[in-house]
């Protein structure tokens, strides 16, 4: 796998990044009986900022990350990263990445990830912790610590 780079999204990408979101979500949801292929693309689409929104890429598109300012820290969401390229590293050198930014730094991040997902493993080694649980989703968060 070639070096990832991270870049900004555009209006043009929310399309992509819909149908990447139906294929990664698609087993964690049809297990939790809630895959509904047009609903999971529509999510997306109502959520989309491309401000806050990056594309990952090597040599091709493989995923994006969507990491929005919120009132007492970040919210980290819509991370998603092609099947090809998942269990390679790709989430712990854009995690990485994230957590280096001075502005990130001593701030509080938050997600919800689906229940059962392997994607919360990946942040429980970063030092996430589980604020809470439903039925569906998952929440955690953790401080970023200097490194």
């Amino acid at each position: 796998m070639e070096q990832i780079t991270l870049h900004q999204s555009q209006n043009s990408d929310m399309e992509t990044i819909a149908n990447l979101r139906a294929i990664v979500l698609r087993d964690d949801l049809t297990r939790l009986g809630r895959f509904d292929e047009e609903k999971v693309r529509q999510r997306f689409r109502d959520a989309f900022d491309p401000v806050h929104t990056w594309i990952i890429k090597d040599t091709s598109f493989i995923g994006c990350i969507a990491f929005k300012p919120i009132l007492d820290g970040y919210l980290l969401e819509h991370f998603y990263i092609h099947p090809d390229y998942q269990g390679k590293g790709v989430g712990s050198q854009v995690l990485e990445y994230v957590f280096k930014q001075d502005d990130v730094v001593g701030k509080r991040v938050t997600l919800n990830v689906l229940q059962g997902s392997p994607a919360q493993r990946l942040y429980e080694r970063y030092g996430f912790k589980v604020d809470r649980e439903d039925p569906v989703d998952i929440y955690m968060s953790m401080v970023v610590e200097s490194s």
